[in-house]
């Protein structure tokens, strides 16, 4: 057995009788060959050293490609519907403008929010021209990139691909992230941003998702400091008092503070240079404005505890082109999706409550913290497209609850088909290069306060 032991190992030409010395050299010889051992090893002159393969691109980022190439060829159909402002687009886009002349012309327009989204506007319009597919192109980019990022964390949440498919399959049936995508505004690229930096040198509101992972991290950590236990642990709880147990202050430091803060300010060197008296007067100038409780009311203004409700949408552009047709765009978001995802959210706090479960808890941290984040601010100005970042992690909740045990694998898929019958019937009054009747627009009309 001893003799067996070593000659599977490859190190009986130094461990075994001399009868067998010349057999279990071979065995060596041969294991060198295949790359047993980690002895270097010999090659022939006659053949070359063979150069590792290339690492073949994984199945998950083709399906995040595919799914980026396929959602930004959708979203630019019509993009150029049309060919005037929409809504905001009459603030934001004149501040792209005044960034392209050599000397930027004062006063500085649009000074209430960083500029980020402004300067990709800009760049966009330096490349396509003046024009609206140069306005809107950039925000075709980060609506489909916001796609993307739902599946990646479908993927992280649920470790299958069919669900992670699903949840962006969702998302994008929303109708909120389709309008948003196709307008020269902000709330799109603070939602799809890749850092948090770039998210909130975009919108301030791009600071939510930093401020909730500071609190989950403050939190376990403190959970942790006290020594918490539960006492039926169980491994999918979403507090463990082994967890992260590499991930120290200088990373959170690092990860939650010095790169959020770098590339934040980065985005404010074309305006002011090195000056830090002026980017500190911008900061406060921001600050002003979106924390004042001074400003005039709007008619489609809304409060934050009706917007899962879908009470008052906006309406971003309603002309009519002949006598029984308009062209219109409304933020509204899909009421097939929406309204089941406040039942679903439902469940996924029962199961953070009473089951423990870490991808629950979550799902609900980025719903509920974007949404009531709103309620903590003074200012009394709110539209339903803030609630845009919610609204998107809540296909989440809708593939979590869909996908639980018990029930049947087609249900989900079975959704998936609903949702896109509702973005198919919001859909003339989502892009304006569709349009419909007026009989039309009155049927989907579900509310007086929908007009």
């Amino acid at each position: 057995m001893w003799r067996n032991y070593h000659k599977r190992r490859g190190t009986c030409a130094m461990l075994s009788d001399s009868c067998g010395r010349m057999r279990s050299m071979k065995s060596v010889i041969h294991s060198f060959l295949r790359g047993e051992a980690d002895l270097p090893r010999k090659t022939s002159p006659q053949k070359p050293l063979e150069l590792p393969a290339v690492p073949k691109m994984s199945r998950s980022a083709v399906i995040a490609v595919a799914i980026f190439l396929m959602a930004h060829l959708a979203l630019l159909i019509g993009l150029t519907a049309p060919e005037k402002f929409v809504f905001d687009e009459v603030h934001y886009v004149p501040a792209a403008r005044q960034m392209l002349a050599p000397v930027m012309s004062q006063p500085m327009l649009n000074p209430m929010h960083p500029p980020l989204a402004k300067e990709l506007i800009a760049a966009s319009i330096a490349t396509f021209g003046d024009n609206a597919l140069g306005w809107r192109y950039p925000a075709t980019l980060f609506g489909a990139l916001a796609i993307v990022a739902i599946y990646l964390c479908g993927l992280a949440l649920f470790a299958a691909q069919g669900p992670a498919i699903a949840a962006a399959l969702i998302a994008a049936f929303n109708q909120m992230l389709y309008v948003q995508a196709r307008i020269a505004m902000l709330d799109i690229f603070a939602l799809a941003g890749g850092l948090f930096g770039c998210a909130a040198a975009c919108k301030w509101s791009g600071l939510f998702p930093l401020g909730i992972c500071i609190v989950i991290v403050a939190v376990i950590r403190l959970m942790q400091g006290w020594r918490t236990l539960f006492a039926d642990a169980r491994p999918d709880d979403w507090y463990r008092p082994d967890l992260w147990p590499d991930f120290r202050a200088p990373h959170v430091a690092l990860c939650f503070a010095v790169l959020p803060a770098m590339t934040y300010l980065a985005a404010f060197i074309p305006l002011y240079g090195l000056s830090l008296p002026d980017l500190i007067e911008g900061q406060r100038r921001i600050f002003a404005d979106n924390t004042t409780t001074a400003i005039a009311g709007h008619t489609y203004m809304s409060s934050w505890p009706s917007w899962p409700l879908l009470a008052r949408p906006v309406w971003f552009l309603f002309d009519k082109t002949a006598e029984d047709s308009v062209s219109a765009i409304v933020f509204l978001g899909n009421p097939l999706v929406l309204w089941p995802a406040l039942a679903a959210l439902a469940i996924v706090l029962r199961d953070v409550v009473v089951a423990r479960r870490w991808d629950a808890f979550l799902i609900a941290a980025f719903y509920f913290g974007p949404w009531l984040a709103w309620a903590l601010l003074p200012r009394t100005l709110g539209f339903i497209y803030y609630y845009l970042p919610a609204a998107t992690a809540a296909s989440l909740a809708l593939v979590y609850v869909l996908r639980r045990n018990g029930l049947p694998r087609w249900l989900l898929w079975a959704y998936v088909g609903l949702a896109a019958i509702g973005f198919a019937i919001m859909l003339p009054i989502s892009a304006a290069f569709i349009g419909t009747s007026m009989q039309g627009f009155n049927r989907l009309m579900l509310f007086q306060s929908w007009i």
